[in-house]
């Protein structure tokens, strides 16, 4: 099974046409398979070596298995060559090995959560992230995120121990900007240098503010205030909220 694939580069365009800006001018890459679901249940894995991966800020593992199938997974912090991982509802508690939450003890760091059992890890997959089990409360888990933010998890719901590699990223200084330009990430203008027709905030004589009664983005939608949906489907599942206000909860 190839894990390599060459990336093919969309520019943020489809048919011709910006959809994403800012984006164009990237490196060839190449595509590494991550196996987020860690659906390999029962067998045991050997850390070949781990591996710089240019499609995220983390690094990942190349894992033998013992029946000889080869995957990526993230690599947690502390893994390193030649250590032993699994995928089990059995598992010892160490890094690298993939559990439910409901096995997973309370104060446990984890990483790559999956919101839907079966559906591959979702949450807490960038460089150096963690979330820590609380405990458990009725029929769920509770997981804090990174963001601070308490919330409701299946119990089945897969997770992985340990903290996530590369934990100096978020200190890192790209130094000039052509480093961006590798990236695939494009200049960025102000809005009020555009002209009218490109931005709610473009023309006007000379220097000027932007004129209206609240920032917009360049597709109209207010820039500032709370964007969240006031009836989201995950409110149920979230017991404290990033920025707690009034009991804790998300307003």
């Amino acid at each position: 099974m190839n894990l390599i694939r060459i990336l093919k580069k969309n520019s943020g365009r489809s048919s011709g046409k910006v959809t994403v800006r800012h984006q164009g001018g990237r490196a060839k890459r190449f595509l590494r398979d991550i196996d987020f679901g860690r659906d390999k249940k029962d067998v045991w894995g050997r850390v070949e070596s781990i591996e710089y991966d240019p499609n995220r800020s983390a690094e990942i593992a190349l894992i033998f298995y013992e029946d000889g199938e080869k995957r990526y997974i993230l690599a947690p912090n502390t893994l390193k060559a030649g250590d032993r991982i699994i995928s089990s509802e059995v598992a010892p508690i160490e890094v690298g090995n993939a559990l439910p939450l409901d096995k997973i003890p309370a104060g446990t760091a984890i990483h790559n959560i999956e919101i839907r059992p079966g559906k591959g890890g979702q949450l807490v997959k960038s460089a150096g992230s963690q979330a820590t089990v609380q405990g458990k409360e009725e029929n769920y888990v509770l997981v804090r995120l990174p963001s601070g933010e308490v919330r409701r998890f299946l119990p089945k719901a897969l997770a992985t121990i340990g903290q996530l590699g590369r934990i100096e990223a978020k200190e890192e200084r790209l130094g000039k900007a052509g480093r961006k330009r590798w990236l695939g990430i494009r200049p960025t203008v102000r809005g009020v240098a555009m002209h009218p027709k490109a931005h709610p905030h473009g023309g006007g004589e000379g220097r000027s503010s932007v004129g209206l009664k609240y920032p917009k983005t360049v597709y109209g939608k207010a820039a500032v205030g709370k964007t969240r949906r006031k009836r989201k489907y995950s409110d149920k599942l979230i017991i404290q909220g990033r920025r707690p206000g009034k009991h804790g909860k998300v307003r």
